[in-house]
């Protein structure tokens, strides 16, 4: 410490070389200490620490937890319809991946859901009714007559996709008119 007394009052001229061994000095012992250990919490709570919740709201969550498991799964829907909120809708996730799907071991029933898309596809036709299924094909799809023709060739194919039930069925009963068999997938 002396030394570093003796060396501030130097000449101006060693002040840059004081600055250096203060630094060099402080850079020393900065290794040689231990650093300081962090102790991180247990739970990180980014909103920092709340209030205590009153005591009406601790003994509406004590007789909530003493409902039975169906019960606890009314209480949702019933206070959004006392309250008025508006349903909450499914949000469509056809053409997304969800990862992997697990099927065994949930032990769970898949219900089924009706069906709201439907695809036509010909099965068979007479052959001296060819060309007539073909113009009746071609009446419905924006495909020229030779391609028309090579699809109602490769018999049983799909013919129209993502209809809507009444619309397929228009469909089927104009193929059966001309003498096609169609069916609704």
């Amino acid at each position: 410490m002396k030394n570093l007394i003796s060396l501030l009052k130097n000449v101006h001229s060693r002040q840059y070389q004081v600055n250096w061994y203060v630094q060099v000095r402080f850079l020393q012992q900065d290794s040689l200490s231990k650093p300081k250990k962090y102790k991180y919490p247990l739970v990180y709570d980014p909103y920092g620490p709340r209030p205590q919740p009153s005591s009406k709201i601790m003994e509406l969550a004590e007789r909530i937890a003493a409902l039975s498991p169906q019960e606890r799964k009314q209480i949702s829907p019933a206070l959004n319809e006392h309250m008025s909120l508006p349903k909450q809708q499914m949000i469509s996730t056809q053409g997304m991946s969800m990862g992997a799907k697990q099927e065994a071991g949930t032990g769970k029933t898949e219900e089924k859901k009706e069906k709201t898309s439907f695809d036509v596809k010909l099965e068979k036709f007479d052959t001296a009714a060819k060309i007539k299924v073909i113009k009746e094909v071609r009446a419905f799809t924006s495909l020229s007559l030779k391609e028309a023709k090579e699809l109602v060739e490769k018999v049983p194919v799909v013919i129209k996709q993502g209809l809507t039930k009444e619309e397929a069925n228009g469909i089927i009963e104009k193929i059966k008119a001309v003498g096609g068999v169609a069916v609704m997938e």
